[in-house]
């Protein structure tokens, strides 16, 4: 590392559970974002000054002044340019060190295995359920770690899914994917147009998906494999429940070992 680097990163060198090592791991990753909106934000940003190497990110989205009540990447200015333009520019201004990939273009199908190859992990913010089980199924195939955080209103969610990391296991020791989670898309899902958010809860989410990035790229930590955290706003509670691989799952079942 450069004399910048080691001052930029000190305070996570001297953490035991981080050191030289890995903070060099964290340099040597690539991490692709799906979102750069509400929960990607305060992800992307915590995770540029952290030292990851290169964060590739896709979003087909325009800054609209409704964002910039939650979706702290952005300024005023930025209303009715492309996301991943402004935050390249916003993320290259905080860490000139990181390399930026911005993508400005919707995750389909034809692309998807592109985004997600070469990269150590990969973290969903996106706002549909077609996109979640698109990126579950593709790091499911491809052995690519999935840190998935949800919100809605007041509450929020992060979970790690390392199934594709785990399926040639035996199956009662396989962990569990997004679509054991969610095995199909809720007839009654929200969006944050119709019933609204706290603006300050997707840079909780958000954050958190970094802080458990980092730790698995630097290999700190108890992983949040196969557990789901629960973040209750309005009560200030939270809590961590187990999740188990079903085995009838559409993606990591054992119909498809």
């Amino acid at each position: 590392m450069s004399p910048d680097e080691r001052e930029r990163y000190a305070r996570h060198i001297m953490l035991k559970e981080i050191g030289g090592p890995g903070q060099q791991r964290l340099k040597a990753a690539t991490v692709a974002l799906v979102g750069a909106g509400g929960l990607g934000a305060p992800a992307a940003l915590y995770l540029a000054a952290a030292g990851v190497g290169r964060l590739r990110i896709i979003d087909d989205d325009s800054v609209s002044l409704s964002n910039l009540q939650r979706q702290v990447l952005f300024r005023t200015e930025d209303v009715g340019a492309a996301k991943t333009e402004r935050a390249a520019t916003a993320l290259g201004a905080l860490n000139p060190h990181v390399e930026i990939e911005a993508l400005p273009e919707r995750l389909t199908a034809a692309n998807v295995r592109g985004f997600v190859e070469n990269a150590d992990l990969v973290l969903d913010g996106c706002d549909n359920f077609e996109t979640r089980f698109l990126v579950n199924e593709t790091c499911h195939a491809l052995g690519v770690p999935l840190i998935s955080g949800a919100v809605g209103r007041w509450d929020g969610q992060v979970a790690t899914f390392k199934s594709g990391l785990s399926k040639h296991l035996p199956p009662e020791q396989r962990l569990p994917c997004y679509r054991c989670l969610v095995p199909e898309m809720p007839s009654n899902a929200e969006r944050c147009a119709e019933v609204g958010i706290v603006g300050a809860l997707p840079g909780v989410i958000g954050s958190m998906m970094a802080l458990e990035a980092v730790k698995e790229i630097a290999q700190a930590g108890e992983s949040l494999a196969g557990r789901l955290f629960i973040y209750d706003g309005l009560s200030a509670a939270a809590r961590t429940i187990a999740l188990k691989r079903d085995p009838a799952c559409p993606v990591c079942g054992d119909a498809r070992s």
